[in-house]
């Protein structure tokens, strides 16, 4: 029996997200979750889809990434899936910054280790966990491929019109300070699938995508290839987020420092973590946003109006910068389920050809769609995203030549 299965690995400072996927037919066998690594509370949660099995749960003390990758492995061989199995042919990680390096899914080897590892400054809080992960998985299986699948790579197709910054090149370039991207496995996967919607190869379509979760990001892809995205050095620019100031004038910091007397720690953490929707009402759920705004709670409706209003400006910045468009398409959390966040992210933009059909938006449903009236100038897509599925793609397409 020939190799067909990826064993998808997405490894946080304290977390590993993991799938196996069947690629003969693109097939979840199993999907699961370790978190609170290093805690007494540890927990693992595995659910085998294969035999359409309960899922199951365990509690407890799971000291490192080693340790919980052997009980993910404990897991799977229960439902006759280990990672032992001769039809395991490579495990793809997800590692969240390729630099201007990597711009394809690439075999890890030393090499690529020390180039990822070197990368930590620009991405240090996902960069070391996505290096631990890869040791770990290399230790238990030696002899298999494995394949590193980059969060920049989609991005690295910028011109250099889009990807510099407008500040002193010397400096740039000995800090690897220029716009890299991030969500690209997402922004990759949801521009081809809203051409497929529209019955049309992704070289013959441009595609405004917004991937909206508690990290947010859009992207302007011209026949397939990204010319241009929100994030920058970091996932910090651009959009609203859940916990993210997104764009801001950067004298904000000096301001900071100097006048509030904040340190730069203190900076990071306000920006990163204590801004965005929750830094404006208090709540990063869109969902309870909402609900607060139908009750009249003005703080939400600010809230609200300040992240639609950034929305409207990307969108329209890249109709710019496309010049033509044949889609905008909604991805991740809020862009897959919140319907208000969409209906007012296009309204008034109808002279662009852009509008949603209020009974289309207002449909739940996990497969992609238009929600576009039928003969909309340009389309308007929920694409459901599916990075797991994009990595093991990649993955195995480059371990099968």
């Amino acid at each position: 029996m020939s190799s067909s299965r990826v064993l998808v690995l997405n490894s946080g400072s304290s977390s590993v997200k993991y799938q196996l996927l069947d690629m003969r037919d693109s097939s979840r066998l199993a999907v699961g979750l370790v978190e609170r690594i290093g805690e007494e509370t540890s927990r693992l949660k595995h659910t085998p889809l294969h035999t359409g099995g309960e899922s199951r749960e365990w509690t407890g003390a799971i000291a490192d990434h080693d340790a919980a990758l052997k009980a993910v492995s404990a897991e799977l061989a229960k439902d006759g899936l280990g990672l032992d199995s001769p039809e395991l042919a490579a495990i793809g990680h997800r590692v969240v910054h390729g630099g201007k390096h990597f711009t394809e899914p690439t075999v890890i080897d030393d090499t690529v280790l020390a180039e990822i590892r070197r990368l930590i400054p620009v991405a240090p809080l996902h960069n070391p966990a996505n290096l631990t992960g890869i040791r770990t998985a290399m230790a238990l299986r030696p002899d298999l491929p494995q394949v590193a699948v980059f969060d920049t790579a989609f991005h690295t197709t910028m011109p250099e019109s889009a990807a510099r910054y407008a500040i002193d090149v010397k400096t740039a370039d000995e800090h690897r300070i220029r716009r890299y991207g991030f969500h690209g496995t997402s922004h990759a996967y949801v521009s081809r699938a809203t051409a497929k919607l529209l019955g049309k190869a992704p070289e013959e379509v441009n595609v405004i995508v917004l991937h909206l979760g508690n990290g947010a990001s859009a992207s302007a892809v011209r026949g397939g290839r990204c010319v241009d995205t929100s994030m920058g050095l970091t996932p910090l620019e651009g959009l609203v987020m859940g916990t993210r100031s997104g764009d801001l004038d950067p004298a904000v910091i000096f301001h900071l420092m100097r006048v509030g007397g904040m340190s730069t720690d203190e900076i990071d953490t306000l920006l990163n973590k204590k801004s965005g929707l929750i830094g404006l009402c208090g709540d990063n759920d869109m969902r309870e946003i909402r609900r607060r705004v139908d009750e009249g709670d003005e703080q939400a409706r600010l809230a609200f109006d300040i992240y639609i209003h950034r929305l409207k400006k990307y969108i329209g910045a890249y109709y710019a910068v496309l010049g033509k468009v044949d889609a905008v398409a909604f991805t991740a959390g809020v862009g897959e389920n919140a319907a208000p966040v969409r209906e007012a992210a296009v309204a008034g933009l109808e002279e662009l050809g852009l509008a949603v059909d209020a009974e289309l938006n207002a449909v739940r449903s996990s497969e992609p769609r238009l929600i576009s009236p039928e003969h909309a100038r340009v389309a308007v897509a929920v694409v459901p995203t599916d990075e797991e599925l994009e990595i093991a793609t990649q993955t195995y397409a480059l371990v099968n030549g």
